[in-house]
């Protein structure tokens, strides 16, 4: 039973905490009192040191669309293995894989790698920068844009911050300095009208809106068509570059979330999906403005890992995969998904939702509407349920993101959603 002082991963915990500040080198695997450790996955499924399986819904947060250790990407991944992991050297593997993804998104001209989310993001803000000459980004309250510091800007605020007519540009991080939160405009997620003021105040300075359509801190609420008519006319009225962050947002459909939502943005930050399972980034766009890459461009870009022959055949593999068709059947499990949760609730009298997009949800334990960051935000004793359920599902062999976000990938069944489903529903009823 989790929690157990007396467990393998415990005991790992105690010992990482020796040498890893937190006991950690990445945030997102915390849980309290301590850890999971695993020693393998296979499917669907993932392997704790202590015996433990559990049904992984959480994919390395999103970025195994095919599950652990997915036959093709293995065998694309080993065959390079013995031929060499990096080179500095351009590799013919890079230009396929580029050919690829440019070949299924009509906005995508150019592509350029690098080796994380938050580097396809910080990139794409330079590019930006570099392009229109302009310093300011726009973003949204609590949107998540990785670790850049410009792009952490309001990512956590909460109630004491709300009591203002506007978005406050809050430092998500210490040390953060005054000049990083000046350059930054905050607008709200969903609120068009109010949105579009705030960026005409000051489109003279603006570079860039950076905007994710599908986030998960602001509750993956669907955007509305009006919201996404604004931020189109806004940027073409005003040559500001439209950057869409679609690390996790890609995993929509065949041509990512703008085929979906039928916008074409100037840039884009990928991630995730694209990698097959190896760390991964990249910014794709218009070739004017990707050309600030080139010699001469203004924005030099380096990187001893940038498309590593084993991240690109990892990716190839991964995407090649995901043909339309797979597309559709792994988003249609997840409309299902969303519904049946949401009947479930119903039935059984319990106070929750789901919400989401394509193969992606997230639960909330309250039923008031879901409109905005601000709305999604957990209050004290819906944070206290969700740890609560999250230790439940662990116990049950099930494991989520401890604040309720879960994904889908190619080898789930609907057996194991409607496992989840009932596990959820069994959960909830004990809180």
């Amino acid at each position: 039973m989790y929690p157990d002082l007396n467990s393998q991963s415990a005991k790992n915990f105690e010992r990482a905490k020796a040498v890893l500040p937190g006991g950690n080198s990445r945030s997102t695997i915390e849980l309290k009192p301590h850890p999971i450790y695993l020693t393998h996955g296979a499917g669907s499924k993932v392997f704790d040191v202590d015996g433990n399986a559990y049904l992984d819904f959480i994919n390395n947060y999103t970025s195994l669309i095919h599950g652990h250790a997915c036959p093709a990407v293995t065998e694309a991944v080993t065959k390079q293995l013995s031929l060499g992991t990096a080179y500095s050297f351009g590799t013919v593997q890079e230009i396929e894989h580029a050919e690829l993804i440019c070949g299924r998104v009509p906005g995508f001209d150019k592509i350029r790698f690098c080796n994380s989310g938050s580097e396809a993001v910080m990139n794409a803000i330079k590019a930006a920068r570099a392009f229109t000459g302009r310093p300011k980004i726009a973003k949204c309250e609590g949107a998540y844009h990785g670790s850049y510091d410009f792009a952490e800007v309001s990512l956590s605020t909460g109630p004491e911050d709300w009591g203002q007519n506007e978005p406050v540009a809050k430092a998500y991080s210490k040390g953060t300095p005054q000049g990083v939160l000046d350059e930054v405009v905050v607008v709200p997620y969903h609120d068009e009208v109010a949105a579009e003021q705030l960026l005409k105040r000051n489109a003279g300075d603006l570079a860039a809106v950076v905007y994710d359509p599908v986030s998960s801190r602001v509750g993956m609420i669907s955007p509305t068509k009006a919201y996404f008519e604004m931020l189109v006319d806004f940027c073409q009225a005003n040559d500001v570059m439209l950057i869409f962050d679609e690390v996790i947002a890609f995993r929509l459909g065949y041509e990512g979330a703008q085929g979906v939502h039928g916008v074409t943005p100037d840039l884009t930050a990928l991630g995730k999906i694209i990698g097959g399972g190896f760390p991964v980034g990249a910014v794709a766009g218009r070739s004017d403005v990707m050309a600030v890459f080139e010699e001469g461009g203004g924005l030099p870009h380096g990187g001893t890992f940038n498309a590593n022959p084993v991240t690109m055949v990892a990716g190839m593999a991964t995407m090649k995969e995901m043909t339309r068709d797979a597309f559709d059947r792994l988003n249609e499990m997840g409309e299902r998904g969303r519904n049946e949760f949401n009947e479930a609730f119903k039935r059984a009298g319990v106070t929750a939702q789901v919400s989401g997009q394509g193969s992606l949800m997230r639960l909330h334990l309250t039923d008031r509407p879901m409109n905005s960051y601000q709305s999604v935000y957990p209050k004290p004793e819906e944070a206290d349920r969700m740890l609560a359920l999250h230790h439940h599902l662990l116990n049950a062999g099930i494991y989520i993101a401890p604040y309720g976000l879960l994904c889908l990938s190619t080898v789930n069944t609907w057996d194991d959603v409607q496992y989840l489903i009932d596990t959820v529903i069994e959960g909830l009823a004990k809180s």
